[in-house]
């Protein structure tokens, strides 16, 4: 027996368990529950899930911000209300 696990598995009583029994207690039928491991799925889980829907929100955002400020430059232009235009400069000097 190498692991704790297996000695309780054996039967055997642990000595500080063994100290704390009343006197007078038949050893053969003192049965040790040990508590559960926790799992950590459920926490992981639940990080993902929010990860991914603050991802989501912010795309959405995003988008939406990219849809308004498209429609307001075109209704702005089409009203005349804002001209955009692209100056392209030549990288010969003119005086050659």
């Amino acid at each position: 027996m190498q692991l704790p696990e297996d000695q309780i598995r054996a039967g055997h009583i642990p000595a500080d368990v063994y100290r704390r029994l009343p006197p007078g207690t038949d050893v053969r039928r003192v049965v040790i529950v040990k508590e559960a491991p926790r799992s950590y799925t459920g926490p992981i889980v639940l990080t993902l899930v929010v990860v991914t829907g603050s991802i989501a929100v912010l795309l959405v955002i995003a988008f939406v911000v990219q849809v308004v400020a498209g429609a307001t430059v075109a209704v702005l232009s089409a009203t005349g209300g804002l001209s955009y235009a692209i100056n392209r400069t030549s990288k010969t000097p003119k005086g050659k």
